[in-house]
């Protein structure tokens, strides 16, 4: 990797590092301030950049093709891993949570370097078109999950008597109402009306939308000083190998073998799918109170190895091309 791509790491690192010092020396305050800039990031800021990137996308020149062949194989292991859990959960959130960190990567802070450095304009091209659709798509379906497993458990818990009907509605209702999916939803239905956003309002959103990355990992770096690195290492080290390992190889498989993607194309799929964890996941882990210290030691040690197996799937691209 370039000189560019680890001066990124390392500014991300920093930033995390800031957050980390910022709760350990309680510039903050008492108590848990980072659950504070959780919710202002999943409240305010991530839903300003999601509503913005769904009404300015370009639908009509996505390339589905590339799309299809990197998003059919992430959901099938985010559904992979969330089933997978079901089996032994401690809580109704776990499956859903340990699935989209398995999956979530860092498309934007680590992401964006990487696809300029190694692609140039035309890979960041591609890439851009999967960030558009990437934090819609995953947290998306993860809420719905989550919800739906929620509900289940109100209901056996007899917190609820409402039947099957009524259960579908109230689901669907905080699945659509939910702080990730309503922004999106409102956004395809403006760029559904063909109308450009007033100059006001973009750049409200615009201005919004950039607090969302930095808050996020300066919430990292808080969470990691309260919870530390996770108990759970043995469960880290799994999602980290699912990350880093079984995502970009079942990426690599379908799209060069079933969606026949060859040169720049298969590259940006098979990098943007080997791309540490991303820091939605945390968010997501603190939205419904659910391992936030195992979700944050993903985060971290995807962030460092990724220096190490990224260079591996540049070899494997070079001789399979």
């Amino acid at each position: 990797m370039s000189a560019a791509i680890y001066l990124k790491l390392i500014a991300i690192f920093a930033v995390v590092a800031l957050g980390w010092a910022a709760a350990r020396l309680r510039w903050l305050g008492p108590g848990d301030p980072a659950r504070t800039l959780a919710n202002a990031a999943f409240y305010v800021f991530i839903p300003a950049l999601l509503f913005r990137t769904a009404a300015r996308v370009d639908l009509a020149r996505l390339p589905w093709g590339t799309v299809a062949a990197f998003f059919a194989p992430v959901l099938l292991l985010l559904v992979a891993v969330y089933a997978w859990q079901r089996a032994g959960r401690a809580s109704a959130a776990t499956p859903g949570v340990r699935a989209i960190t398995a999956t979530f990567g860092n498309t934007l802070q680590i992401g964006v370097p990487v696809a300029t450095a190694l692609f140039g304009e035309t890979g960041l091209a591609i890439h851009a078109t999967l960030i558009s659709l990437h934090a819609l798509t995953l947290l998306s379906v993860t809420t719905l999950l989550v919800e739906q497993d929620l509900a289940r458990e109100r209901r056996a818990q007899g917190r609820t008597n409402a039947h099957l009907g009524a259960l579908l509605a109230r689901t669907a209702r905080q699945t659509l109402i939910h702080p990730v999916v309503l922004p999106v939803v409102a956004g395809l239905a403006w760029n559904a009306l063909g109308l450009p956003l007033p100059a006001v309002a973009d750049e409200t959103l615009q201005t919004l939308a950039q607090a969302a990355v930095p808050l996020c990992l300066v919430v990292i770096g808080m969470s990691l000083a309260f919870h530390g690195r996770g108990s759970a290492s043995g469960t880290v080290l799994v999602l980290c190998a699912l990350k880093l390992l079984a995502l970009p190889a079942v990426v690599l498989a379908l799209a060069r073998w079933g969606f026949g993607l060859q040169g720049v194309a298969l590259g940006v799929v098979v990098m943007a799918a080997a791309l540490p964890a991303g820091s939605n996941a945390l968010i997501f882990a603190q939205r419904y109170h659910t391992l936030e210290a195992e979700t944050t030691g993903v985060i971290v040690a995807t962030t460092f190895a990724f220096a190490l197996t990224a260079p591996l799937w540049l070899v494997l691209l070079g001789a399979l091309q």
